[in-house]
């Protein structure tokens, strides 16, 4: 167990220290090419491709990969894919990312932003990153259930994204919210989605684990938690309750549907964060 802690620490036997000056790398150097043309463009191109990355330099640089390599390889390099090519093709259509309106001119703003990007990336991949390090034999319930957890929750994602982009693309939707599809059962669908992911994930690494490394429950819990009270919904009700404040069919809305959950709605109650 000490000498499991003096591993841990040290990073370099769980890929930890590599992965961490790679992500932080990447985001720097776009870092450097975002604040040189004021650009928001290549921001969640980069989030996503990262991820991709950083599995593939675990992966194969391994020598004995196992089913479970080869799988959470292609299960981090679908989902990056995905969200990259998605949120990069939302951008060149939308023009501007107006999260960064505030941030976009002011070189500390904006690094501190791709500093807390390549963080979140690092802490997310953890587990993955832990796990290309071990050889287990493969657990066919855990990877069962954490794949299944992760095709779900991708899938969730994958069809909230593309229900509220086309209700965004249409002119007589313009300044309208979205309350169809899977956004009449949540608020956040997208949210939701992605946060399964990631605990799909780490269920499947979960046979890698022992000891201290069970820490690497940071990955999910940490974008659970900025999802909910940091980056993600807070800042899109603080906009949504602004915008729609005197709107009486969106308070219906609000109040009836739930926040995160992907769930009925309720016959009439005030709903609260992860309802």
């Amino acid at each position: 167990m000490i000498t499991e802690i003096a591993n841990f620490i040290s990073f370099d036997n769980y890929n930890l220290s590599s992965t961490f000056i790679l992500s932080m790398g990447i985001q720097t150097f776009f870092l450097l090419f975002a604040v040189i043309f004021k650009t928001d463009k290549l921001t969640d191109l980069i989030y996503g491709s990262t991820f991709i990355l950083l599995s593939a330099f675990v992966t194969f640089k391994k020598q004995q990969l196992t089913t479970t390599d080869y799988l959470l390889f292609a299960a981090v390099t679908l989902w990056g894919l995905r969200l990259a090519f998605y949120l990069f093709y939302r951008i060149l259509k939308i023009g501007r990312d107006h999260r960064f309106n505030e941030i976009r001119n002011s070189v500390v703003k904006f690094t501190g932003f791709w500093i807390f990007q390549g963080l979140t990336i690092f802490f997310i991949f953890s587990p993955m990153a832990i796990t290309a390090t071990r050889q287990t034999p493969i657990n066919l319930v855990t990877l069962s259930i954490g794949l299944l957890i992760f095709a779900i929750g991708l899938l969730i994602e994958a069809v909230a994204d593309w229900q509220k982009f086309k209700f965004k693309r249409k002119p007589e939707n313009r300044g309208e919210f979205i309350s169809t599809g899977l956004w009449a059962y949540s608020r956040h669908p997208n949210y939701f989605g992605e946060v399964l992911v990631w605990y799909g994930l780490f269920i499947v690494c979960l046979p890698y684990l022992s000891g201290v490394l069970y820490i690497s429950v940071v990955g999910p819990i940490f974008i659970t938690l900025i999802l909910l009270f940091f980056s993600g919904i807070p800042l899109l009700e603080k906009a949504y309750d602004e915008r729609y404040k005197d709107r009486q069919d969106y308070q219906n809305y609000k109040i009836k549907t739930r926040k995160f959950f992907l769930l009925p709605r309720w016959p009439g109650k005030n709903s609260y964060i992860g309802s």
